[in-house]
């Protein structure tokens, strides 16, 4: 299984978002972070600026949605473009009818999880979804360190998807750099999401090749 990119634009220029996606040309997905100020203490932006952005991104956006109500909400981000909207388990009233609603709308289905959200109750929807997202830190904020404590529940997942026989990936999000990336990698994810990692280096495109380099090395 490929190891993909997905540098988060939190990290990036607000008021240069064009300029800054086109940095990330290199990456395989660009992670858009949508927060609304009440599921998490922040907020970001919208479904107008997403809607935009999709129209200039060079990569497919991999929506995250932090937000109240997805089950409302989501299904317009996949209509604006999202190539993967991912909302919050402990936020959606129906999941399953959410994840299929995403799906007939052309989008990969994601489920997050924070990071004191056990796995195992969606590891019987596993059919219905395209993609956990293992929140490797408190979802909210850039910047924050990685969580040893989530390798675990990366680790049961990566079982799960292995033994169902499905294309399920595994992301994180959260204090991914050059030092955490492996170990994350090892435990089973595959789509790693990293911000300040990818924007505070000095050559963005470098980076994302040596994070998927790291990464590739353990991937299952």
């Amino acid at each position: 299984m490929a190891a993909l990119i997905a540098p988060s634009i939190l990290s990036a220029d607000f008021a240069n978002l064009e300029r800054d996606l086109g940095r990330i040309a290199d990456a395989d997905y660009a992670h858009v972070d949508v927060m609304d100020n009440h599921f998490v203490p922040n907020l970001t932006l919208g479904l107008p600026i997403f809607e935009r952005l999709a129209k200039v991104s060079p990569v497919p956006l991999d929506a995250h949605l932090m937000i109240e109500n997805p089950d409302r909400w989501a299904p317009a981000f996949a209509e604006a473009g999202a190539a993967s909207v991912t909302f919050h388990a402990e936020a959606a009233q129906a999941p399953v009818r959410l994840a299929r609603e995403l799906r007939k709308l052309g989008s990969r289905a994601g489920v997050a999880l924070r990071p004191a959200t056990p796995v195992e109750p969606y590891l019987d929807l596993l059919a219905e979804i395209d993609m956990i997202l293992v929140m490797t830190v408190e979802p909210g904020f850039g910047g924050q360190s990685f969580i040893e404590g989530t390798l675990p529940k990366i680790r049961r997942a990566r079982e799960a998807v292995s033994e169902s026989g499905l294309d399920v990936w595994i992301q994180v999000d959260g204090g991914v750099s050059r030092e955490t990336i492996e170990r994350a990698a090892e435990a089973g994810a595959n789509v790693f999401v990293a911000g300040s990692a990818v924007y505070g280096a000095e050559d963005i495109p470098a980076e994302i090749a040596t994070l998927r380099e790291l990464a590739s090395k353990h991937t299952h």
